[in-house]
């Protein structure tokens, strides 16, 4: 027997619930022997930790979002914190994507505390932006007395392989850097799919890949001497750099991807703990 659906009836059918990602990871260091050891690890969800085998003292962590990448609706949190005198780097398996989105909005939070004399190398891959994505990115870090810190988040807008322009895709990044509760840096980035946005002089002026990386030094000279060996490095100066007391900034934009991890490449390798970038980043 048939039943013919009647229009007021259609209010009481189910509305479909779409599966989302749900993930939390972070992990806790301490000091044993001059080296830099695991203490915590807390993985739940899509959010896994692992840790490769290195020759140096300092704890390498690689974060995995094994969903495969994040659209409307994910949450991700991430965190880590390093033991006083302690070294870590955190980086990431491949670049994320964000993909297409249905209206919601992704949201990734990012918690990173540094202890006194410690150091933290956070140099996640690149994130790949698709058509009509949101995201929302929070990155809070904390840092102790003389505890030092090498900082990059780089966007790419679509695929370069594809020539994709991803001029709807959304997204919205801040940052907080405070040292023993004092603010030392603090910016916002937006991007709405606006054609003005892109073209810009101001703006992204035609670039598709853009990057902000931020380096805390012990002090000002510390930082001014660092300033002085990037400005060295960038012979064709296709980056910007400046200092503001024990803080330095850099922006770079390119045309690709590629391009932008060109011009990374030798001001990471400056400015990070080790003095040489996480064998994951090696194309």
């Amino acid at each position: 027997m048939n039943f013919a659906l009647m229009p007021q009836d259609q209010a009481y059918l189910p509305t479909p619930t779409l599966q989302r990602a749900r993930g939390i990871a972070r992990i806790g260091t301490q000091q044993r022997d001059g080296r830099t050891c695991l203490k915590t690890l807390f993985q739940e969800g899509c959010c896994k930790i692992r840790m490769p085998k290195t020759h140096s003292s300092a704890l390498e962590a690689v974060f995995i979002n094994t969903a495969g990448g994040i659209t409307g609706g994910d949450h991700l949190q991430w965190g880590a914190s390093v033991a006083p005198q302690g070294r870590l780097v955190v980086t990431t398996q491949a670049c994320e994507r964000s993909y297409r989105s249905t209206g919601d909005t992704a949201h990734v939070h990012t918690r990173l505390r540094v202890g006194a004399g410690a150091h933290l190398d956070w140099l996640p891959q690149e994130t790949i932006l698709f058509e009509a994505s949101k995201l929302d990115r929070q990155l809070d870090i904390h840092l102790e007395e003389d505890a030092t810190l090498t900082a990059i988040e780089a966007v790419l807008l679509g695929r370069d392989a594809m020539g994709e322009q991803a001029l709807s895709a959304e997204i919205s990044d801040n940052w907080r850097i405070r040292r023993n509760g004092r603010l030392v840096h603090a910016e916002a980035t937006r991007i709405r799919g606006g054609i003005d946005e892109r073209q810009s002089l101001s703006l992204l002026a035609g670039n598709r890949a853009f990057a902000s990386v931020v380096h805390i030094a012990h002090n000002a000279d510390a930082a001014e001497a660092l300033l002085r060996r990037v400005r060295a490095r960038d012979g064709e100066g296709m980056i910007g750099a400046s200092t503001t007391g024990e803080r330095l900034v850099v922006r770079a934009m390119a045309q690709t991807g590629l391009a932008l991890r060109r011009l990374l490449v030798p001001t990471l390798v400056e400015l990070t703990g080790a003095g040489a970038l996480p064998r994951l980043w090696h194309l």
